[in-house]
Order: structure tokens, then sequence, then C-alpha cells
């Protein structure tokens, strides 16, 4: 059965008997060839035969055999194919030995031959821009040079456009960038008007990438990839009601639109930003059921979940992804780390009585953990569980926050310099403990003694001026 499978194919691809498709043209011949070839039946052989010994002058014929194993990775066939076709001096076959050296690897040898291509056809860009491909990342400017020979064969060609996709895929996005706003969008093929609009949104330079993808829409309105960068892009200007509505192209108006999690992603951000929280949890939810291709991007999107809730004031649920965000995250730094506490410390500004005191309590269990376990954040860690503790004792009759105030002062005595968070950060600490010593304490002489360092750093500091005229 298998067998007259493949003796109908052949009957049927070839029309050996059917005289309507011995009259066929060149590409219904290469069509139903190249059909054969990707099946690979038992008489493969037999049937290229057929075809070749019909056609043995058609160069076209004999180069679309060639691209057919080309395609399946056969290079040798397909080098035996392009060799036919080359004794015919027909240009294709010259493009095609360019290809089979390009796949491989022999970067010197498909120059070559796409130079015979140019030379034996100097109006077809095809090989001008595989011989700048190639010469992209060894020298970029001789790239560009081959290019600007095609410019003066071809000048109804988007040359500008050609050089931009060389770039781009070199990834480098600013030359890329030059290149492409020379060209005229109007004869820009769309791979390369894409490629324009995402080496604008790669650079950050969303505006840009937005205003290029708009005039792409103008044309096909329901291209999903046009579609998600115009999203992406308001998203990221933080024009959420815009963001919004291309989201709703996007899932909803696109053709043949395929998601991911960064897609259900985006669509949080921008719900999010839109203060439409129930919305964008869900959207988050939906991105977490997709498949991902690290486990730190699956964090990233916890993470965000967390940000989302406490947005809302609902610490419990912040707190709860957040752990499960450091949890699940390959390396954690102590910025990641200080955001729990911070997460507390949130929580007890909305609560009372022991409720709020517990919350600060663990906040500042954290900040103790994050200042012995990360050296360089023992600043940080110190300032905010000062804060903590004052917050814990607002009217400072126990100085809860006092040994931290002092202890952050001491870590900043031996700085030679200090930027203006230093300051900030000790001029609150010198503010508290002069507070605390003339209300608390009733030590005026210590009150005065902090007042004066606190002039030292802030010489116009209007309370430390009163203090220090105090008789």
């Amino acid at each position: 059965m298998k067998t007259m499978k493949y003796v109908l194919l052949g009957a049927l691809t070839l029309g050996f008997n059917a005289p309507a498709m011995a009259q066929a043209d060149n590409k219904a011949i290469i069509e139903n060839i190249t059909k054969v070839i990707k099946s690979n039946p038992a008489d493969l052989n037999d049937q290229v035969k057929a075809v070749y010994k019909k056609n043995k002058k058609n160069g076209e014929v004999l180069v679309g055999i060639g691209r057919a194993f080309y395609e399946v990775k056969d290079t040798a066939s397909a080098n035996v194919y392009a060799d036919y076709a080359v004794k015919l001096k027909y240009a294709p076959a010259y493009v095609l030995k360019g290809d089979i050296r390009a796949l491989a690897e022999d970067g010197g040898g498909a120059a070559e031959w796409y130079d015979q291509a140019i030379y034996a056809d100097p109006k077809n860009p095809e090989p001008y821009y595989k011989y700048a491909s190639i010469y992209r990342k060894i020298s970029p400017s001789q790239a560009a040079s081959k290019l600007e020979d095609l410019r003066i064969q071809r000048p109804d060609i988007a040359v500008d456009a050609l050089k931009g996709r060389i770039f781009y895929q070199s990834n480098d996005f600013d030359k890329a960038i030059d290149a492409f706003k020379k060209a005229d969008m109007s004869k820009m093929e769309e791979r390369d008007v894409r490629s324009f609009a995402m080496a604008y949104y790669l650079k950050g330079k969303y505006q840009e990438s937005l205003d290029v993808t708009l005039k792409a829409l103008d044309k096909n309105g329901r291209d999903a990839g046009f579609n998600r960068l115009a999203f992406f892009n308001c998203t990221d200007l933080q024009k959420f009601d815009m963001a919004l509505d291309y989201a709703d192209r996007l899932f909803n108006k696109s053709d043949s639109a395929k998601f991911s999690y960064f897609d259900y992603t985006y669509y949080g951000n921008a719900l999010k930003g839109a203060k439409k929280y129930n919305e964008a949890e869900a959207m988050y939810m939906k991105a977490l059921e997709q498949e991902f291709d690290s486990q730190d991007k699956k964090a990233g999107v916890i993470k965000m979940l967390s940000e989302t809730y406490s947005a809302q004031d609902k610490y419990d649920e912040a707190i709860k992804y957040y752990e499960q965000y450091l949890s699940e995250y390959s390396t954690p730094t102590a910025t990641d780390f200080a955001g729990l506490p911070q997460l507390y410390y949130y929580k007890s500004t909305i609560l009372t009585g022991d409720e709020k005191v517990a919350a600060l309590t663990k906040a500042d269990e954290l900040y103790a953990q994050l200042g012995e376990k990360f050296a360089d954040a023992e600043e940080y860690a110190t300032f905010w569980r000062a804060r903590v503790n004052n917050a814990k004792d607002e009217d400072q009759k126990n100085g809860y926050a006092k040994p931290f105030y002092e202890k952050l002062i001491e870590l900043y005595s031996t700085r030679t310099q200090l930027s203006n968070s230093d300051k900030s950060r000790l001029k609150e600490s010198y503010l508290y403990l002069i507070s605390y010593e003339a209300r608390v304490a009733d030590d005026m002489a210590k009150a005065k003694e902090n007042a004066a360092k606190l002039l030292e750093i802030d010489p116009e500091n209007e309370v430390a001026k009163q203090v220090m005229e105090i008789k």
C-alpha cells in the first residue's frame, strides 16, 4: 500500500502520462518535485532523475531541485544540481552554491559564490544582501559597501533598509536605527519595518518605536506582532488606556495570534497601571499558568503579583507572594530581601495596637537578618531598624530607636565624604537624638552636643539652631 502511495504521488506530481501536466510551467514543476523530496519516498532518486532528464537545460528547475535538497539539509545532492545549473551559467545557481557554503560555515567560500552571482546578474538584490550578511560580523563597513554597489544597480531598492537589516541582525541597534531612518518606509519590506520598530524598543526608545509601529498598523491593523509592540510600548510609556486598547486588539482582533506568559504579564502591568487591580491579579495568575523558559522569569511575575496586592494595601497577600518570590528566585540580592521587611512596615501603617507592634517586630527581625546577611547593607538595615523601632515607640519614651540611630552615626563617622542620602539619614538620626535627650532624658547638654553635630552637616537647620540658643 505504501509503495502504491509513492507511485501515485509520482504520477500526480510529475505527470508522466498526463499531457496537461507536461505543459506545466517551471514553478509548478519545482513545487511538485519539492513536495516529493520533502516526503522522501522510497523511489525518490528515480523521480528526481526523471525530472532532471526532462530539464537538463532548464536552469530554473535545476536550481529548484537543488534548493529543495538544501531545505532538507541534503547539501551533497543540493550541490550536484547547483553544479548542473552553474554549467548553464544560470545566476541563481551561484547563490545556491553560496548558501551551501554558508551552511557549512565557510564564509569565505560563500562570499566568493555570491560575488559570482552579482557578476552574473548585477540587478538581483539577493546575492548583495547575502554577501553583506556574511560580512556583517567580520567587517560591517565592507558589508555596507557591498550594499552601496546595489544602490547603483537598483536605485529602486530600499538599500538603507537592507543595511538596517544587517546591523539589526548583528545586534547593533543604534546603527540599524540610523540606517532605517534614511529609508523610505513605504518601500521597506514588512520584516524591516518590524526590525525598525524593535530596534527602537530594544534601545528603550518607546515613543519612536510606537510611531513606527502605528504606521505599520495603518496598513494592517490585524497584525499580531505590531499590535503586540504597540501594546508593549504604550505600557512602558505609561499610556495605560491606550495600552489596554492595543491589548484588546492583540488578544481579540489579531490574525493568528499566539500568546506567552510575557503577553499576559504585560497585560497585568497595563491593568495595574490603570489601577484595575483585580483584573491585573487575574492576568498575572494567567501568566503563571503558561510555560516559562526560566524559573527566574516566573519568580519575576510572582513579584509583580505581590506588588499589585501591596498597591491595594492587601499586605497579607503581598507578603505571601513576596515570600514565594524570594524562595523561587535563584539569586535574590540585598535589595530583594529588603522588600519583605518593607512590606511588614507598610502593613503596620494600617494597623493598631498589638497587631501593629507585631508587624513592626517582624520588620525589625527581617532588617536585622538583612544587615547580617549582606555587609554592604548594614547601614541601610540599621537605618530602617531605627525607623521601625521609632514607629513602635511614637512618643519616644522607651527610646527603642536610640541605639540604632547612634549606631548609624557611628557607621558614618569614618566617612570622608557623605552623599545626599548619607546626610539625610544623619540629619534624621541627630534630630531623633536631640528630641529624645531634650524631652525624655532631660539632658540639654547632650541635646546641644547633637545639635552642634547636626549643624556641621546642615548649617541652616532651624531645629539645631533653636536648641543651641536655649540657655
